[in-house]
């Protein structure tokens, strides 16, 4: 089994968003017996609250139901759990890299090295801004999620 874990700030707007899409797009290959997906973020702000109720909408609008998850941080042991951790930007990235074991399973990565087209290396937050922002997001999410299954195919059929 593949496990994958998105990271964000707060675990609220972008890795939920990205948990949720993956596991449907996962989901629609067939593939739910062969990954895993999960999210948690670099800080405790959020723990154990469902994402912001703007992620939820603008997410059930395109048909993906983000209401059962809730926010956790990032644990040590996620290192060893987890075959892939992928930051939703740059930030976490270095955070995610600082606090990685040195014999650690994980592989940490930028979530966006999987999007197809986007030149940005980071999916912007949308907390502060309007609704526009978490459509932005949800655009981003999807195709990267489209394009990390097509890079994970390679990994299961072999």
């Amino acid at each position: 089994m593949i496990k994958v874990l998105f990271v964000c700030t707060g675990n609220i707007c972008r890795s939920p968003t990205a948990e949720g899409v993956f596991r449907q797009v996962v989901e629609a290959e067939g593939w739910g017996h062969e990954i895993e997906a999960d999210s948690a973020g670099t800080h405790g702000y959020h723990v154990g609250e469902p994402p912001d109720p703007r992620t939820v909408e603008t997410a059930a609008a395109r048909g993906f139901d983000l209401s059962a998850l809730r926010a956790r941080r990032v644990q040590p042991d996620d290192f060893q759990r987890f075959d892939l951790i992928l930051a939703m930007d740059q930030g976490h990235y270095t955070h995610l890299a600082a606090m990685r074991p040195t014999n650690a399973r994980a592989e940490v990565r930028l979530f966006l090295d999987y999007h197809p087209a986007s030149k940005a290396k980071d999916v912007p937050d949308p907390y502060y801004g309007g609704r526009t922002g978490f459509e932005n997001v949800l655009d981003m999410v999807e195709e990267a999620s489209r394009g990390l299954r097509d890079a994970l195919r390679v990994r299961i059929y072999t």
